[in-house]
């Protein structure tokens, strides 16, 4: 995310202790083009990312929260952009990206697309295929959210943390 991703991130972390300013940070992202293939390619960027970062331990949790916060950002906030507009959005080539960004004690998943609107935790029945997105990303990570971007970029940032084992490095 360069310089933007404490400005961006700054609501994750009210309410969670103080990283050390010596624990090491890394972070990797990706635009998405805008269908639901999207959401595969979205799954092999991390698991790629895992990997390298020897997290690869986590891929199922991580992979089942990524896919779910990309579905919703495919499903809900690409019919708020104008068609033939996702070459450039506001300030972006493409209007959604993924982040994953990993301090020594977290990992952050953060998917940033051009709507404004909050996600909104559904109400599913027992036979609906939908509505149970945001329960699973509440389930399988350890806090999540989302804010509006400020300044000049439209849109917003869903994000969902993962605190990693303390006998990583």
């Amino acid at each position: 995310m360069g310089t933007e991703g404490s400005t961006v991130l700054s609501p994750l972390w009210r309410g969670l202790p103080t990283i050390d300013s010596s624990a090491a940070s890394t972070s990797a992202s990706c635009s998405l083009p805008p269908h639901f293939e999207a959401v595969g390619s979205a799954r092999k960027f991390t698991r790629n990312t895992l990997d390298r970062w020897d997290l690869i331990g986590l891929f199922d949790e991580v992979a089942l929260v990524v896919s779910e916060l990309v579905t919703n950002s495919m499903r809900y906030a690409m019919p708020a952009v104008p068609s033939g507009e996702y070459g450039v959005v506001g300030e972006y080539e493409t209007p959604v990206r993924l982040h994953l960004m990993r301090w020594t004690s977290r990992l952050v998943c953060a998917v940033r697309d051009p709507s404004e609107s909050g996600p909104v935790v559904g109400e599913a029945g027992a036979g609906d295929e939908c509505g149970r997105g945001l329960y699973l990303v509440e389930s399988f990570s350890d806090a999540w959210g989302w804010h509006p971007l400020a300044g000049a970029l439209h849109g917003k940032v869903v994000w969902a943390l993962f605190r990693l084992p303390r006998d990583r490095d």
